[in-house]
């Protein structure tokens, strides 16, 4: 059980950390002549075969211009956690679109609530 529990860990950890190398527009190589690592290192870390740590994690959220918590925010579990994630990703949006996302959001998680009590 706690084996498929740190792979779980390892494999959400590598997404976004994947997902915040891409959104920077950087390769995996990039991002390993940073760390002074081989790129395989990088693809490892990013399919979640390794778990970084947290020496690492400072070093990548300095590369990917982020706080820790952004790379760590996919582990959680906690509601508010997520509504923080979706309040960085609204931020970068004009005032239209956020309202149409919220809208459809809220009809969503409406939609997914009733589907939980039938």
């Amino acid at each position: 059980m706690q084996k498929n529990k740190e792979k779980t860990i390892a494999q959400a950890m590598g997404k976004a950390i994947a997902q915040k190398r891409m959104e920077k527009g950087l390769t995996q190589e990039n991002v390993a002549e940073k760390l002074n690592i081989g790129y395989e290192a990088v693809s490892r870390i990013e399919r979640g075969t390794v778990i970084p740590n947290i020496v690492r994690l400072v070093e990548l959220a300095d590369i990917f211009e982020c706080g820790i918590d952004e790379l760590l925010i996919a582990l959680s579990r906690r509601p508010i956690n997520h509504a923080n994630a979706l309040l960085k990703r609204l931020e970068q949006l004009a005032e239209p679109d956020r309202e149409l996302l919220l809208n459809v959001m809220t009809t969503l998680a409406d939609r997914l609530a009733k589907g939980d009590k039938q």
